[in-house]
């Protein structure tokens, strides 16, 4: 009978164990809160997807990495994923509805952008256009005044490229973040910080990246 009872109470410890909140994933949680709220996002990123691997079951945390990779990173294939995470652990929970009307929203836009094919007003048009065409002039004046220095990062990511197996490169496009960019190429936004580190010589900013920057990309 005693084996009994403390075989069963081992089944109920292991299966609980993905509920069980430790000091550890607490802390983190609230590391990762006041990042976002101080605007550090691609660091609260981090800090989430950390918690989740001690909870990958624990809902509340996708949806905020749901808000935060649609509303801060701009990037909806990150935020379908989390907010269908979310969905999946809590079908009925408190942000259910709201979730489900982000990924609808968040599945028409990629499907809109892979399209090529926009329905907008005229006024968002007109808008747009003009962004885009002041962008345009601040990139070209960009430009002219770091000419020297562009070249010269350039060649040493060439140089990098060429001459170090561990390294590759990438060009930094309009929307980019350092957690982006370590999602895109490494399917995980953890590793922004080692991108980070392998180009502090040219990156003065971390939260503001320039169009059209070369970055050493390590591949380890």
């Amino acid at each position: 009978m005693r084996a009994r009872l403390i075989a069963a109470l081992t089944v109920l410890i292991i299966a609980g164990c993905d509920r069980m909140i430790t000091p550890r994933h607490a802390q983190q949680l609230k590391d990762a809160d006041a990042k976002a709220v101080s605007g550090d996002f691609a660091r609260a990123i981090s800090l989430y997807e950390s918690a989740l691997e001690d909870r990958p079951s624990d809902a509340e945390v996708h949806y905020k990495l749901g808000l935060l990779y649609d509303d801060k990173m701009n990037d909806s294939l990150s935020a379908i994923h989390h907010f269908k995470r979310y969905l999946a652990i809590a079908p009925g929970g408190a942000h259910a509805a709201d979730v489900k009307n982000f990924v609808k929203r968040d599945e028409l836009s990629l499907l809109t952008s892979l399209s090529g094919d926009s329905v907008m007003s005229r006024a968002e048009a007109t808008r747009l256009r003009n962004e885009n065409l002041t962008l345009r002039k601040e990139l070209d004046d960009a430009r002219g005044r770091a000419h020297v220095p562009t070249e010269r990062t350039n060649a040493g990511a060439k140089d990098v490229r060429n001459n170090d197996p561990n390294s590759r490169t990438y060009v930094v496009q309009r929307g980019d973040t350092l957690a982006s960019i370590s999602r895109k190429l490494f399917k995980t936004s953890t590793r922004w910080k080692q991108i980070l580190d392998a180009n502090r010589d040219v990156i003065d900013n971390p939260k503001k990246l320039t169009v059209g920057q070369t970055l050493v990309i390590p591949r380890r």
